[in-house]
């Protein structure tokens, strides 16, 4: 008898572990290589990114010697924007995907104007741009460039979750994210809300950071990345721990494959990458089918 109640009381209590176990699990996650509260890293990302949106696009430059303009542009390439479409880029702060994504329709419209198409053409629906980012100084940031380049009338801002975007369901014709989703506190949860949003026949498209391919540029890469970046932004921004969380968040972040499956297990088919410079970048695309 003494024994049987031994044993269940022993079933009892690992039952128990095991719940708590799985609850601590749930609500813990990564900043960097620290391990912290889900909490706790919404605060972080959003101080670090408050710090850094004054010097964002310089410190853009000056890390990746200028070639993450060279990524954003083909990015855009391969959307090949439509005059009409409705464009979501979130997490996209200080609007470079979004102007690029509006000068790009801005080309080719005046490229069909020239072919005395513009009658047709400007019948249809406008193109809508919005950018929504959860951080306000990004936003001031992209909205005092967009003012500068006179098309402060041209994208609206939205001060939004990409993980709860106040966005109706089957909205959107593409969903854009650039350099964003790895400081998510719940990528899962960023890429069922895009699927939500998208129409059907809707384009996911994901440029981030990813896995180097080449053994001997990862060791020139990891190298850069962890003696010089944080030491740049010490220098530029005044700030050495932000870019030191965003060196370490590059190396926590799924590799091609793995952010691929995700994006399948969200509901996404026809999902593919591409790999930039031997694997520092990866554009990931996929359609809501």
């Amino acid at each position: 008898m003494a024994a049987g109640r031994q044993s269940r009381q022993l079933c009892n209590f690992l039952r128990f572990s095991r719940g708590r176990y799985s609850t601590i699990k749930e609500e813990i996650t990564h900043f960097g290589f620290e391990t912290i509260s889900k909490k706790e890293k919404s605060e972080r990302v959003h101080h670090v990114f408050e710090n850094v949106a004054l010097k964002y696009d310089l410190m853009n430059d000056l890390m990746s010697g200028g070639i993450h303009r060279t990524w954003k542009d083909y990015f855009i390439r391969k959307i090949n924007p439509c005059y009409g479409n409705k464009l979501l880029d979130v997490a996209g702060g200080t609007g470079d995907i979004a102007m690029r994504y509006l000068n790009f329709i801005k080309y080719n419209q005046w490229e069909k104007k020239k072919k005395e198409k513009w009658g047709e053409m400007s019948q249809g629906k406008r193109s809508e741009i919005i950018v929504c980012d959860i951080n306000q100084a990004m936003l001031d940031v992209g909205k005092r460039k967009a003012k500068r380049f006179g098309i402060e009338n041209d994208i609206a801002w939205v001060c939004g979750n990409g993980e709860a975007l106040p966005f109706e369901d089957n909205t959107f014709d593409i969903y854009t994210i650039a350099f964003g989703i790895r400081n998510f506190t719940n990528v899962e949860k960023a890429l069922e809300e895009a699927h939500r949003v998208l129409v059907p026949g809707g384009r996911f498209m994901c440029l981030e950071f990813s896995a180097v391919t080449t053994p001997i540029f990862e060791r020139l890469y990891e190298m850069y990345s962890f003696q010089v970046i944080p030491v740049m932004g010490q220098i530029i921004a005044k700030d050495w721990d932000s870019y030191q969380y965003l060196v370490e968040s590059i190396r926590q972040f799924p590799n091609q494959d793995e952010f691929a499956s995700l994006i399948r297990d969200s509901g996404f088919r026809m999902v593919n990458y591409e790999n930039l410079t031997f694997g520092v970048a990866a554009i990931h695309s996929a359609f809501k089918l």
